[in-house]
This record gives C-alpha cells, structure tokens and sequence, in this order.
C-alpha cells in the first residue's frame, strides 16, 4: 500500500518527514532558507518536517523542485 503524505489530514498521526530534512540538509539549507524558497515561513517548514502540518500538493511540488527530488521521493511512504 502507497499513501501520500500530502494528503493526510492534521491530527491523523502523521509521521515525521525524515525523507524531507535528510534532502534539505544533503543541500545545507536550513529550513529558514528552504522555507524563503518556496514562499513559506520556517515555522511551516518545521511543522511540515515534524510531521505537524499537512501541506498542500502545490507546496509538496515546490519543495520537491528546490530539493531536485520527485513526490515519490519525498512524500510517498510504503
């Protein structure tokens, strides 16, 4: 079974997003960075990696294209 992350809801128990920092540190970004590059605050950067905030598929493709990584790689979980 394949679930997108990007599509849970808040308070479903969402897992942390290790895939995400792991991408974002591989760059040296800091969230605060990542964050200015797809027009968030680093706030929602955190919430997202700590599996806090669900963000939007349009989001998810920013991240990605910053990270030069696909969805899959990123959001889809096993």
């Amino acid at each position: 079974m394949i679930v997108l992350i990007c599509n849970q809801k808040e308070g479903d128990g969402m897992a942390k997003n290790l895939k995400l920092k792991s991408a974002r540190a591989a760059l040296d970004l800091t969230q605060q960075e990542l964050a200015e590059k797809v027009g968030v605050t680093r706030q929602t950067m955190n919430a997202i990696e700590k599996g806090d905030y669900n963000p939007s598929i349009k989001l998810c493709i920013a991240i990605c294209k910053v990270l030069n990584k696909t969805l899959d790689e990123l959001f889809w979980e096993e």
